[in-house]
């Protein structure tokens, strides 16, 4: 990751009530391809080409973190980085990038045996909240939170549709299954895409 986009990524998380909130609380002074207000970021027009994503925030639950990408288990589950990684999260790399068209899919444990990981408060997101993807292409897809839901079984066929750009974020769910070692449900939390930005324009502003 450069250091611009760790850069940006904090002013994701810790300033997007100023930089990016405007496009998410209803506020229609900033449109993808509108002009701004005074002071305010310009979003881009239009949909994302494909980038690997290389950080995620979600200030609202505390998220702060670099993504990976990842693959599916012979179960057909999708994968997750590392134990001793509990603050990475996975980028489903075989699916769309956060911003193109397609749903793009975020996994992250909720913990680890030596204590919370990343994903941990994924249950309290509510909607309308904000997640910010940072990209290699130095632009950031910003989404709204719009439901959750929690399935059985393995990694859900429907995450990997096209069409809009959406974003679904993964977590394991329900009683661990020791014989199975792991957890028998997923909780997906799903956003819509709202804007995406320069790095560079929201570090200038």
């Amino acid at each position: 990751m450069s250091d611009r986009c760790r850069r940006v990524l904090g002013t994701v998380a810790g300033r997007s009530q100023i930089v990016i909130g405007c496009a998410l609380r209803g506020d229609r002074t900033v449109r993808r391809g509108a002009q701004p207000a005074a002071g305010r970021p310009a979003a881009l027009p239009g949909t994302l080409g494909r980038s690997q994503p290389v950080s995620i925030a979600i200030p609202n639950i505390g998220v702060n973190a670099p993504l990976a990408g990842v693959g599916t288990t012979a179960s057909g589950r999708i994968e997750v980085p590392p134990l001793d990684e509990h603050n990475m999260a996975g980028w489903y790399a075989r699916g769309a990038s956060p911003g193109e068209p397609g749903a793009a899919v975020i996994a992250g444990r909720v913990g680890t045996t030596t204590g919370p990981a990343v994903f941990a408060r994924l249950r309290e997101l509510a909607q309308g909240d904000i997640v910010g993807v940072v990209r290699e292409d130095e632009t950031v897809a910003v989404f709204r939170i719009t439901s959750a839901e929690q399935i059985s079984g393995g990694f859900p066929a429907e995450c990997l549709r096209r069409g809009a750009p959406e974003l679904r974020l993964i977590a394991c769910a329900g009683l661990h299954d020791d014989a199975w070692r792991s957890h028998p449900d997923h909780l997906i939390v799903h956003g819509s895409f709202a804007a995406a930005y320069r790095v560079s324009d929201l570090l200038d502003t």
